[in-house]
């Protein structure tokens, strides 16, 4: 099939495959007379950087259009260069979270024009003017806020393709009312809402084409109880599905307590930002936290619900010591067995947090994801081994690959100080944080609960077979053979790609 050339590429680059773009989709949604000449075309991060050149150059479109993220900055500077070496008449549009905010730390020099903040219509007018020969004398084009009314929405711009393969990104709501120092959606306080009447409808159109799983971006999903509520009714009534939303931990009145409590295993992910439970270093980035009201919330979803819940603690806090840390993640586990992802603290250009540098001595690469690299209260090698600590963890704790064997390294239910020693000495074993497989997870893990922890080797055996057996379609390793005695594992579980991992969390 012969495609027609586009004078208008939108493009980025995705973390991978499965992710797809939905700040493109809300551009191409509001081309209006020019979204007939305009086309998405994405690509990864892992993909040649010529290689993508030269596609997106073989369509010889008047303009390329290029949405920069933090995790994607980089290659995408190189993009740039690449193709305005290769055809500097290409006009190129970039754009996104990354370019919205100085300090611009990369070089993007070679873009011709850089839209600041949302772009969905202001980049209409972009085009337009490049197109019409009257570009704007200035390179940096300030966009308004958009008007949630009035906008088109992007959901019929995702593919029969993305309905089958990649996750579908939607929203409810931009903007947060909270401060916290770090985050940049502490930029726009003002919280705006989509028409709900207007999104069920759009969500009913997905869900009919075959849609099943839904990734809400909001950062407080709970904010607008009645919306949340109309959100959770439409979900509950349109099961077998999966949705996740971000939401605030301190806010959960009856009204969505009862409706969450309704939904089955492994159809609701809730990501909760917690950060820290430091209430000093809390308030000195103006982060909100009620402790009472976290702790009760958590527990109820915990013990009452079958919610998927995916906790935030953050290392590198101005003024968060390792012991505060630990402290966090031992509360958290002692109340919670649902996953916690550990972030390394990110000075993000247009946040506020650079406000802590001179006091608490705060040093940060300056190349993105401009992660910390050591304070007052950290060193640089603390740094380290935590971002080890955060991937061993996740590969161990959050993966549910280890369900129970995990909680064998820490008897007296000191999470953190178990897990660093046993981070510590995996990687003396493989010097290596990735590309390690499950077999040979498993049995890092078999050797150290047997040699350090002195656990008998049938008992940890036992556990560590109970686990990884657990999803259909698993071999058991050949090192656990021997204790297998012919006995079949747990009763298997199958999972679709979308929740898989919610499915291991659960299983047991």
């Amino acid at each position: 099939m012969i495609t027609r050339q586009k004078s208008i590429l939108l493009t980025t680059l995705n973390a991978r495959y499965t992710h797809s773009s939905i700040g493109l989709r809300y551009l191409f949604a509001n081309m209006r007379e020019l979204q007939a000449d305009s086309a998405i075309r994405e690509f990864t991060i892992n993909d040649n950087i010529q290689d993508i050149a030269e596609q997106l150059l073989h369509e010889r479109a008047a303009i390329i259009a290029i949405g920069i993220y933090i995790w994607n900055a980089e290659a995408c500077a190189r993009l740039i260069r690449t193709i305005k070496a290769v055809s500097p008449q290409t006009t190129i549009i970039i754009g996104g979270p990354e370019v919205s905010y100085q300090p611009l730390r990369v070089n993007f020099d070679a873009a011709d024009f850089i839209i600041r903040g949302e772009g969905d219509t202001a980049f209409y007018e972009l085009c337009r003017a490049v197109l019409s020969g009257s570009p704007p004398q200035q390179r940096i084009i300030q966009a308004p806020m958009a008007d949630l009314a009035r906008i088109e929405l992007p959901y019929d711009c995702y593919s029969d393709e993305d309905v089958a393969n990649r996750y579908i990104y939607v929203e409810a709501s931009r903007g947060c009312p909270f401060l916290c120092e770090f985050c940049l959606s502490s930029i726009d306080k003002k919280v705006r809402n989509i028409d709900i009447d207007t999104l069920l409808g759009a969500l009913e159109t997905l869900y009919q084409r075959g849609v099943r799983s839904f990734k809400f971006i909001d950062r407080t999903f709970n904010l607008n109880i009645g919306i949340a509520a109309r959100l959770l009714d439409f979900f509950l009534a349109h099961q077998p599905c999966f949705v996740h939303f971000e939401v605030i931990p301190d806010h959960f009145p009856d009204a969505l307590k009862e409706r969450i409590a309704r939904f089955p295993a492994a159809a609701l992910q809730l990501e909760i930002g917690i950060q820290t439970l430091n209430p000093g270093v809390a308030s000195r980035i103006h982060r909100n936290l009620k402790l009472d009201k976290i702790e009760q919330n958590i527990r109820f979803l915990e013990n009452e619900t079958s919610a998927h819940m995916h906790l935030d603690l953050i290392v590198g806090l101005p003024g968060e010591t390792l012991a505060s840390f630990g402290h966090n993640l031992n509360r958290l586990a002692a109340i919670t067995g649902a996953e916690i992802q550990i972030g390394i603290l990110k000075k993000l250009s247009g946040t506020s947090l650079h406000r802590h540098d001179s006091e608490f001595d705060m040093v940060y690469a300056d190349m993105p994801p401009y992660d910390i690299l050591r304070n007052n209260l950290l060193s640089f090698e603390d740094i380290q081994q935590m971002k080890r600590f955060a991937r061993f963890w996740d590969l161990y704790y959050n993966s549910g690959n280890f369900k129970q064997g995990i909680r064998l390294l820490w008897p007296d239910g000191d999470v953190f100080e178990q897990f660093h020693a046993y981070s510590v000495w995996i990687y003396e074993q493989t010097r290596s944080t990735w590309k390690i497989s499950l077999e040979r997870l498993a049995e890092l893990l078999f050797t150290y609960l047997t040699g350090h922890m002195a656990i008998p080797p049938a008992t940890a055996a036992g556990t560590l077979i109970a686990d990884i057996m657990t999803l259909e379609g698993r071999k058991m390793p050949p090192f656990l053979k021997p204790f297998a005695h012919h006995k079949t594992a747990a009763k298997q579980v199958t999972a679709n790609s979308h929740n898989k991992r919610q499915i291991r969390h659960t299983a047991q």
